[in-house]
């Protein structure tokens, strides 16, 4: 690849860490949506600003950012977003002028030495040369997600929250976040018993189910809970995300943030008669990555237990294998070679 070129509000950074989701493999088979080709992928990460147009005041050479892949094309009234350097467009899912446009323009992501970002995706993280682990902050993007969706469902300090999906990356993230939130316990339910087994031993707050795919039985498992965050991936069926919403307390809310592919048969009577809130919550604003770097900062989110497996440009397809097989505080984290000297 030619080094990227400078152009109007464009930020040229140097990759310091770029995060590997575990279903990349099945994205660049074209399982997640079209993907504008060609490209370079990469869809979060931190990186060190070399150069700004003249147009760009949000950041400046030397600052430690991190790139946040969700780009909105500014409309007051409706914007509409893409995700820079990955599949997916916001709103109804569906490509339109103004996104096929966006993703045009910029199209390129992270998964490089060097890389060319609009302004808009770009966070500067005060402080941050001074984390010793820019490999765990990779994972900024995933935990910004998972806040997000925490924001979403009005988590509260002293509140249960169910993880629905907990062993995967996202559902780790979430339980994270949680717990830095003040929740006063979080369950995690998956299917990986012993990513369960490494989550229980975190903190005290933590409790463990393990699906049995008995939707009443994993839904009494789990308890009465103030909110749920759905972050499953790929599913066969809807019953994993309504064994989630069967736990709800009366006045409870669940925020579904994760890849579920199916429809969800809601009771109308339930949701009117308990009082019940179901809300979608897709990425992140910048504002939401502030706020996740600020907890880091201040130690109120341990990464910690966070275990990256960094890889780098050599070897594309064993990075995306890597990737495949990480699961729960596991995941592949890009140390392109540039950055490494």
């Amino acid at each position: 690849m030619p080094e990227p070129a400078p152009r109007g509000g464009g930020v040229i950074v140097s990759v310091l860490a770029a995060y590997l989701p575990a279903y990349t493999e099945a994205l660049s088979q074209g399982a997640r949506g079209a993907i504008p080709t060609p490209l370079v992928l990469g869809a979060g990460g931190i990186g060190r600003v070399e150069s700004v147009a003249d147009d760009v005041f949000n950041v400046a050479p030397g600052d430690i950012v991190m790139i946040n892949p969700l780009l909105s094309s500014g409309e007051t009234d409706g914007p509409q977003e893409i995700l820079v350097g990955w599949t997916g467009v916001g709103g109804r899912g569906r490509a339109t002028a103004t996104t096929t446009a966006m993703r045009a323009v910029w199209r390129d992501g992270l998964w490089a030495e060097r890389a060319l970002c609009p302004k808009e995706t770009v966070v500067r993280l005060a402080g941050a040369e001074e984390y010793a682990r820019l490999d765990r902050l990779a994972f900024l993007g995933w935990l910004a997600i998972a806040t997000e969706g925490l924001n979403s469902a009005g988590q509260r300090p002293g509140q249960t929250v169910a993880v629905i999906g907990g062993t995967g990356q996202l559902g780790v993230a979430t339980l994270l976040t949680a717990l830095a939130r003040g929740a006063a316990g979080v369950v995690a339910v998956g299917r990986n018993t012993a990513v369960l087994d490494r989550l229980a031993g975190m903190d005290p707050r933590v409790r463990t189910v393990a699906f049995t795919g008995d939707r009443a039985r994993d839904a009494a498992a789990l308890g009465e809970v103030d909110v749920v965050i759905d972050a499953l991936g790929s599913v066969p069926g809807p019953d994993p995300t309504l064994t989630g919403f069967d736990a709800l307390r009366p006045g409870g809310t669940m925020a579904l943030i994760g890849g579920v592919r199916q429809d969800l048969p809601l009771p109308y009577g339930e949701i009117m008669r308990r009082r019940l809130t179901v809300r979608g919550s897709w990425m992140s604003p910048p504002e939401t990555v502030l706020d996740v770097w600020r907890m880091v900062a201040a130690g109120t989110l341990n990464l910690d237990v966070l275990e990256p497996c960094t890889v780098g440009l050599d070897d594309p397809a064993g990075a995306i294998k890597l990737a495949a097989g990480a699961s729960g505080p596991e995941f592949a984290v890009l140390i392109p070679d540039a950055a490494m000297r």
